[in-house]
């Protein structure tokens, strides 16, 4: 099936998606995009619009850290503009790509032609049937041959699953991040950017761009081996650009790219009907009540069950979460939540944020209160109990029940920018 197209500028558009060129030891497919673009515009071939960078399902098995796939549009002026492009580009992917790390296995999808109709909504299916579900090679292939996607994968090939998901992702809502790149040379070495002028750059700049800072210490930069020396995050390409300005650096900056992405939408949770109905490795928004009080485990994780009548899931705050795990550890059953998280290969719903609906009441039980005002004593077992100001007794040995006031309050929690996904949206952003 050929679905070339000519568009009505009279260029032709080629879609190019690719995933899983990197390693959990170095490199990062937004780079090697990065780099083949300045190599494709040096070339003379137009590129048309920013690359997108695609994060997908963030329990995926074989995913490589943030599991992002990426993808650019060019607009050719020939067909054989058109094959001078790819095979500039596929010498670059095998070049690039870490193909010596046993669990890298890159992908490299080319769509010719305008996308648009059925095409178009099947992809947009696709792509976020594999944000949020768990896909197989062989599906992925069989879509590519249906549609006249040419595809090549390397080694055991399965990046052509993120990189197709890549070109037709949808992005409704969409946000921006600016990506700076080391020298190589210093690629391991400990990262030089100023925290001071990050911290002045959040000021100036928040809530157009966000997550720049951790309790007051800086997010934007990594902590792995990879180029990337420090990423902005923000609502538009003006705003990440304005930011890039203000933060200072001590060490050279060999090239940045600005990516548009799906990057803190929310895009890769699902509503769930009812707890029962919940699969593991796949996330979820999901309402239920609190079944019993949170307890704190080894590693200083708190963990909850959330009941909804249909069934129950086991909900964890873990340790990197910092603060949010101490409201988790105020809940108490019966108040009523949504939780927004995924679900890991041990059935535990990881909390991304909740929404605390509705609080129950919580009681205590207590000495009874004096008639001078002094709560009493226990006078001894069976004995009732005395007042240690007044002296007074009383028989009984009931315990007065006493609602406790409670700290929480309603309204929306959210993990700390140093342990939100990359897809989980941010408060700041809206609901």
């Amino acid at each position: 099936m050929n679905n070339f197209e000519i568009d009505n500028s009279g260029l032709y558009p080629l879609y190019v998606g690719m995933d899983d060129t990197d390693s959990v030891s170095g490199m990062c497919t937004t780079y090697i995009c990065s780099v083949i673009l300045d190599r494709l515009k040096d070339c003379g071939f137009k590129v048309d619009g920013p690359p997108r960078l695609i994060r997908l399902n963030p329990f995926a098995p074989h995913k490589t850290r943030g599991n992002g796939a990426v993808s650019f549009k060019l607009v050719l002026k020939s067909k054989k503009e058109i094959e001078k492009a790819k095979k500039l580009i596929l010498r670059m992917v095998q070049e690039l790509a870490v193909m010596e790390d046993p669990k890298t296995n890159p992908g490299l999808v080319f769509y010719e032609g305008n996308m648009q109709g059925e095409t178009k909504s099947e992809l947009h299916d696709y792509a976020l049937k594999t944000i949020r579900t768990i896909i197989k090679k062989e599906e992925t292939e069989k879509l590519a041959e249906r549609l006249g996607i040419e595809f090549f994968g390397f080694k055991k090939g399965r990046g052509i699953i993120g990189a197709m998901a890549a070109i037709g992702c949808p992005l409704d809502d969409a946000t921006y991040e600016l990506l700076a790149y080391r020298d190589p040379a210093n690629y391991g070495k400990k990262r030089k950017v100023d925290p001071e002028s990050v911290r002045v750059m959040n000021r100036q700049t928040y809530p157009d761009t966000f997550d720049n800072l951790d309790d007051g210490y800086m997010a934007i930069t990594p902590h792995t081996p990879c180029p990337v020396l420090y990423g902005i995050r923000g609502e538009t390409t003006g705003a990440v650009l304005e930011a890039q300005k203000m933060v200072k650096v001590s060490e050279p900056i060999e090239r940045s790219q600005v990516f548009l992405t799906n990057q803190h939408t929310d895009q890769h949770l699902q509503v769930a009907e009812n707890i029962s109905q919940m699969e593991k490795l796949q996330c979820y928004i999901v309402k239920g009540m609190v079944n019993d009080f949170p307890v704190v485990i080894e590693g200083g994780h708190v963990i909850f069950t959330l009941n909804d009548g249909s069934g129950s899931v086991e909900c964890a705050a873990y340790e990197p979460t910092k603060d949010f795990r101490n409201v988790v550890r105020q809940l108490a059953p019966g108040d009523r939540l949504l939780v927004y998280g995924g679900i890991g290969r041990k059935g535990t719903l990881n909390m991304e944020k909740i929404e605390l609906i509705t609080l129950a009441p919580v009681y205590e039980y207590v000495n009874p209160l004096c008639e001078c005002g002094r709560r009493m004593k226990s006078a001894g077992a069976a004995k009732g109990y005395k007042c240690p100001r007044c002296g007074n007794k009383i028989r009984s040995d009931s315990k007065e029940k006493v609602e406790i006031e409670r700290k929480l309050r309603t309204g929306f929690y959210e993990v700390p920018p140093s342990a939100r996904r990359h897809l989980s949206k941010p408060l700041v952003r809206g609901i």
